[in-house]
């Protein structure tokens, strides 16, 4: 079956994840973690993409990002991935494949999930069991969301800034969010949609996304559209 498509508009953020084939290591040493660090910075420079949130985890990272021209994700992807490959396989001595095929990732609504989906992302070392509390991980956004510590690699979102008027109020408003644990079903519904490509979003918002660019937005419902006249015609709830 021909893989589709992603769902790829400038200015609406995407939840991206890349991880190693067979979930096996990709960032082993120090020199390794900036390595990708750096790559990652210039590629959002160079394809012009407003990164929100990250983490690089030993055997995976994720991106939360902003893309400002079309496919500015998918180049970004491709830059890092072409040189952080080159530099490992030299490094550890090995040939072929890294990642476990393409990279996964769904395009958000800003105004109800770009807050979660950054905690999410910065939440995910706490989580695996790497550290207690999101601010003890080194090689995330948080210090620069929650504390201010200088990272340029983050770039604040509209929402973000919604949090405060000052930067201090939206640190602290933000570092509070992210003390509260996310829910099983918020959990799921960002794991579902960037794995399975889906948009993720309110029925209003998908279908909004499905008029930009002619396309569902979502998987069709088993037994049938529930919304749809046809359906209830077939079922006799008309």
């Amino acid at each position: 079956m021909a893989r589709l498509p992603r769902f790829v508009l400038p200015g609406y953020p995407q939840h991206v994840i890349q991880r190693g084939n067979n979930h096996e290591r990709i960032l082993y040493e120090e020199e390794d973690y900036w390595f990708m660090w750096e790559k990652i910075g210039a590629a959002a420079e160079k394809f012009q993409c407003d990164l929100h949130a990250y983490v690089l985890m030993p055997n995976h990272f994720h991106l939360l990002l902003t893309p400002r021209q079309e496919n500015g994700v998918g180049k970004l992807m491709q830059y890092v991935g072409r040189y952080y490959v080159q530099h490992f396989n030299a490094r550890y001595e090995r040939t072929g494949t890294l990642w476990e095929g393409r990279y996964r990732a769904t395009l958000l609504d800003p105004k109800q999930y770009l807050l979660p989906a950054s905690h999410y992302v910065e939440s995910n070392p706490v989580r695996e069991g790497l550290v207690a509390r999101a601010e003890d991980y080194g090689w995330s956004s948080y210090g620069a969301n929650a504390r201010g510590d200088d990272d340029p690699l983050v770039t604040a979102h509209a929402e973000y800034e919604r949090l405060g008027r000052s930067a201090k109020a939206r640190r602290a408003a933000y570092a509070a969010q992210a003390e509260k644990p996310l829910g099983d079903a918020l959990l799921t519904s960002i794991r579902d949609a960037t794995n399975k490509a889906w948009v993720l979003g309110d029925t209003a918002f998908c279908e909004s996304i499905e008029t930009a660019l002619n396309r569902r937005a979502l998987p069709r419902q088993r037994g049938g559209d529930r919304r749809s006249a046809a359906y209830r015609r077939a079922t006799g709830r008309g």
